[in-house]
């Protein structure tokens, strides 16, 4: 998937050490695509970053436009608040 990154998740990804490679994954093969407000979706999927333990990795994205442009990216414990 082409895609671009806006400034503040270009930050969010060097601050919180997310690995790009696994932004594209969740872009590519999400788990989960949650449709947000209008032109937004979230696109999810469960990801163990090495430690064992499971977290949520969430992409928000403009996907009304080519290419896809995203917005901010995290990671969360909060599994089940999240998961759809």
């Amino acid at each position: 998937m082409k895609y671009r990154l806006t400034r503040h998740a270009q930050e969010e990804i060097r601050q919180r050490g997310i690995p790009l490679t696994l932004v594209e994954s969740v872009l590519a093969h999400p788990q989960q695509v949650i449709p947000e407000r209008e032109g937004r979706k979230i696109y999810q999927s469960q990801i163990d970053f090495g430690s064992g333990k499971l977290f949520l990795l969430r992409v928000i994205v403009n996907d009304d436009v080519d290419p896809v442009i995203v917005i901010t990216v995290y990671r969360t414990s909060r599994i089940q608040k999240y998961w759809r």
